[in-house]
């Protein structure tokens, strides 16, 4: 009787062995990798192909945005800066990821789509009073947000189909990030938002630098924004400075990691001075802090 126990025992194990080794196989694609592994809305993905064979391109598009590969120095890898918008609901995902030969003929055999889970990230509430205008803006002052919404989008409009990033993001601030991102917020007790970037507590003055190299996109007075700084990364990612008191850059300025941009300060919609730092990825909002972590030396 023993014997048989054993025996149904082991089987039992091996039938577990097996559905698990399959499930984990359908889990990736053969040779990609996503960091973070654990992917939740407003988080910024790394997302990584290892060929067992040479391809001269790859295409993919996930969340209704196309993806841009690129490779690494030695091309032994391709690699998507990508990432699930802050407002992503939570659900499975379709990874679409194609490789092309030499001749641009595309093959079944280079199908490297994948599905992704999408988790939900749970943010804090919060309820701010800022000025009046900023909740109800009159006449003039919707004047004004319809003309940044169009330089906004002008400048969204010249982003560049290359890398212009390299290395690690550094914070624009010597301030640790605050947990604000995400954080559903109310103004006085009207308006309700979706904090889209991340808060550094930097006094009046302090200098705010580029988490990397790029080229300055925007450069003015926005209302809401108040002096803002866009500076475009390359593929669709962009580092946005708000609330600035001093801006010095212009637009079409190449910029280098840790240039100076300007001083922190409190124009726009604020309670207070402070630097507001948001990440946009083909008009995705990420978590800034999340970029901060992710380990980007060794690709280009």
């Amino acid at each position: 009787m023993r014997t048989r126990t054993l025996q149904f025992q082991l089987v039992l194990f091996v039938v577990l062995v097996a559905e698990f080794s399959s499930v984990q196989s359908h889990a990736l694609a053969p040779g990609v990798t996503l960091t973070p592994a654990i992917v939740e809305s407003g988080s910024p993905e790394l997302i990584r192909l290892q060929a067992p064979y040479v391809l001269a391109r790859i295409e993919g598009e996930w969340l209704g945005r196309k993806l841009q590969f690129f490779p690494n120095r030695d091309h032994s890898s391709w690699y998507a800066l990508a990432g699930v918008d802050v407002e992503a609901l939570a659900g499975s995902s379709r990874l679409t990821i194609s490789g092309y030969d030499g001749s641009g003929e595309k093959s079944q055999s280079h199908d490297f789509s994948i599905t992704v889970p999408i988790h939900p990230a749970h943010y804090r509430t919060s309820s701010i009073t800022v000025e009046p205008k900023f909740v109800e803006p009159g006449p003039e002052e919707q004047k004004e947000i319809q003309a940044d919404s169009k330089a906004k989008q002008a400048a969204f409009a010249t982003l560049a189909d290359k890398p212009l990033w390299s290395g690690n993001f550094l914070a624009p601030v010597k301030a640790a990030p605050t947990d604000s991102f995400g954080t559903r917020r109310t103004f006085n007790g009207k308006l309700a938002s979706i904090h889209k970037g991340t808060d550094f507590r930097a006094a009046a003055g302090t200098p705010v630098h580029a988490g990397n190299s790029g080229t300055v996109i925007l450069a003015q007075h926005l209302y809401y924004e108040g002096n803002c700084v866009m500076i475009d990364h390359g593929l669709g990612l962009i580092s946005i400075s708000m609330h600035l008191s001093r801006i010095d850059v212009k637009p079409g300025q190449r910029v280098t990691k840790g240039q100076q941009l300007g001083l922190s300060g409190a124009t726009g919609r604020v309670t207070g001075p402070h630097l507001h730092w948001a990440i946009r990825w083909q008009g995705a909002m990420l978590d800034p802090a999340k970029l901060l972590r992710l380990n980007l030396t060794n690709i280009r």
